[in-house]
């Protein structure tokens, strides 16, 4: 398998001639990010992650294109029927192809005075989980790490922990769409911090970078 970041919290996942998609969102410049994808799975509302006026025109050129997503979103787009699926933590699904785990309820909170959204992570395979916007740890190994750098919900602190809890194998920096050349140095210094205490490849792909994955 092959992982593709894109911009912000965007990823692509192919194997063999499939594709998934992972939040090709507001934040996601790509114009061509859901290009030939087999099916796109969205963790939440938030705009950065949902764009939803793209989600309509991708699923307009291609009738092949499935989408799963957390409840909140499956429900905006139901006028297109059944290729827009609602996902929801525990649920195990195969997906083009891929078998994708399903982990999470909520978003990590913002306003302490407002209940969260429902936030919805993705293992797929069992090897790559892209958690969103919350700090969820499934409850079976992570091989490969889809790792917030930052975000307003998350203190530096919190991303150290984060990695530490999951004790992925690899982690590759997602949702850094927000942050100038200053911010980026300094989240790649915590983050290269991070994987010399725990002897594990932990780093920031840029956009348009690739990995293989065992």
């Amino acid at each position: 398998m092959k992982l593709t970041k894109l911009g912000h919290a965007c990823v692509r996942l192919t194997k063999d001639d499939r594709t998934l998609v992972i939040d090709p969102g507001g934040l996601t410049p790509e114009q061509d990010a859901l290009e030939g994808a087999d099916a796109v799975l969205i963790t939440h509302e938030h705009f950065d992650h949902f764009d939803e006026n793209r989600l309509r025109q991708a699923m307009a050129a291609n009738p092949r294109l499935e989408l799963y997503a957390s409840h909140v979103v499956a429900d905006k787009l139901a006028d297109l029927g059944g290729r827009v699926r609602a996902a929801g933590h525990g649920d195990a699904l195969t997906i083009a192809g891929f078998d994708v785990h399903v982990y999470g309820e909520d978003h990590e909170i913002l306003d302490p005075d407002v209940p969260p959204i429902p936030n919805t992570g993705f293992l797929v395979d069992g090897e790559v989980f892209h958690p969103g916007d919350a700090l969820t740890v499934p409850s079976e190994p992570v091989p490969t790490l889809c790792l917030p750098g930052t975000a307003p919900w998350m203190k530096v602190s919190e991303m150290y922990s984060y990695v530490k809890e999951v004790a992925p194998e690899r982690a590759y920096v997602i949702h850094d769409g927000i942050l100038n050349e200053v911010g980026i140095s300094v989240m790649e210094t915590h983050v290269g911090n991070a994987a010399a205490k725990a002897g594990k490849e932990y780093r920031r792909l840029k956009p348009g970078e690739s990995v293989s994955l065992p």
